[in-house]
């Protein structure tokens, strides 16, 4: 069975065949740097990651862009209120972004563009909407799109969701970056430079001023990815007016489809409830951090339920997903030790059950059931001495290649300080010696120190409690 996604411009699930196979083109709405991106943002770009991971693992060669939002009325009003600069307060925000995106153990995409690099391509397509009459210059110097006139040439405003007009405020003009869902009205497209914008605003043919948020990013994908590329990704919030909005700016200057798949995550709640700072329930991943959580626990927590499922992201199934690693890290321990040095083609079975089901629309839950039940069934044959060395590496080498989807990775060795070395070693002296009641004391000393030695005919193991 081959790939097959659901796809929100159809509202149905269908096989994935690319425009150009091999190659894939993939655009994801990266983050807007005017804060610490927080873990419903980090439930999106993970679940890109592990989109563009399984591609790969497919045999895909894929081209993953994932733009910069460093211009936008948030930033903007950031930036006033802080009295600084436009790259100084955006700069630290990006940053700290690609910081937690290598905590989370995300895949770096091959292109982040910046919305302020690409002015003059963002200029070239307002300046096309205009040629076609689909855009129109107010009387302030704003340029907005027309709806109306989109539709009049026989287009479709409402592809990923259905839209009534006759029960909407059709025709207004709307200068935010965002508006209100039941408002079907011209968006600014470049909007005229105001006292409070200071000196935030770029010259062109229509006065100074600035770009709306939704043409940066039909500016930055059609560049990189040309005027017809394959997935493009982000949160269910987006779908309007934002990725809306993108179709018809790109559609309606090119006159060619924009894009062929377009995936949707949907929300997460924390502790069952939307995310609130006042509720207590709001946190970034550096918030988590500091709790004492590792990123690869955040990471498997994110991807175990299905994207297109809301998720319930609380503290209880942090500490599970700590089990569950736990429970990886110690049957590939084992199967390491077991394997030793020998080498074999992986486990084809736990392969093709993997992948089975990931084929259907990325159903991870199932994914993630396989593995476990590997892992029982394995820890079963290691119990009972059955598993052999090359069939100990072929598993293994299995896991490597399920990892390369999942990127949870294993367990980073833990630095062991000295005094519990030097205790460990003055235990197995003690054995050999026969004194037990020295041995079992050091034991103890270790547990109560927050360590637990295991034996082994390969000698002792210690581990972090």
């Amino acid at each position: 069975m081959g790939l097959k996604l659901f796809n929100t411009l159809s509202r149905s699930i269908q096989d994935f065949a690319p425009l150009t196979p091999p190659k894939v083109g993939m655009y994801c709405c990266g983050p807007t740097v005017y804060d610490f991106a927080h873990i419903g943002n980090w439930r999106t770009f993970v679940f890109a990651d592990l989109v563009r991971r399984y591609l790969e693992f497919k045999n895909f060669q894929v081209t993953h862009v994932m733009n910069i939002t460093d211009i936008e009325d948030k930033i903007i009003k950031r930036v006033r209120e802080t009295k600084t600069t436009l790259p100084e307060f955006t700069g630290k925000f990006e940053s700290a972004f690609f910081e937690d995106l290598k905590t989370l153990n995300c895949l770096s995409p091959h292109q982040t563009p910046r919305a302020t690099e690409h002015i003059p391509e963002i200029i070239s397509l307002i300046e096309k909407l205009i040629a076609r009459g689909i855009a129109y210059k107010a009387a302030d110097g704003s340029v907005y799109f027309s709806i109306e006139k989109y539709r009049g040439f026989g287009c479709n405003y409402g592809q990923l969701l259905k839209l009534n007009f006759n029960e909407m405020r059709a025709g207004e003009r709307v200068k935010s970056d965002e508006y209100a869902k039941e408002s079907v009205a011209d968006f600014a497209l470049w909007k005229s430079r105001v006292p409070d914008d200071a000196d935030i605003f770029w010259p062109s043919p229509f006065g100074e001023g600035r770009p709306g948020w939704h043409i940066e990013c039909s500016a930055m994908s059609m560049k990189i990815l040309e005027a017809s590329f394959d997935i493009h990704l982000g949160g269910e919030d987006l779908i309007f007016p934002h990725h809306e909005d993108e179709i018809a700016q790109s559609e309606g200057a090119t006159g060619k489809p924009f894009v062929k798949y377009w995936l949707h995550g949907a929300h997460l709640l924390v502790e069952g409830k939307k995310m609130s700072k006042s509720l207590g329930n709001y946190f970034t991943l550096r918030d988590l951090m500091a709790k004492g959580l590792s990123g690869r626990e955040v990471r498997y927590l994110l991807i175990t339920a299905h994207y297109r499922e809301t998720f319930n992201f609380t503290l209880e199934g942090l500490a599970g997903a700590k089990t569950a690693l736990a429970r990886i890290d110690e049957c590939v321990g084992k199967l390491s030790e077991i394997a030793d040095r020998t080498n074999a083609a992986p486990n084809s079975k736990i392969l093709e059950q993997f992948s089975a089901a990931l084929d259907d629309d990325l159903n991870i839950s199932a994914a993630w059931g396989e593995i476990f039940k590997w892992v029982t069934e394995t820890n079963k044959r290691i119990a009972e001495n059955s598993l052999q060395a090359a069939d100990a590496a072929a598993s293994l080498a299995a896991w490597h290649m399920i990892d390369s989807v999942l990127g949870v990775g294993t367990k980073n060795d833990i630095e062991i300080p000295a005094d519990i070395t030097a205790l460990a070693e003055d235990r197995i002296a003690a054995k050999k010696s026969k004194d037990f009641k020295r041995s079992d004391a050091i034991r103890d000393e270790l547990k109560a120190k927050g360590w637990v030695i295991e034996d082994s005919p390969k000698g002792y193991k210690l581990k972090k409690l």
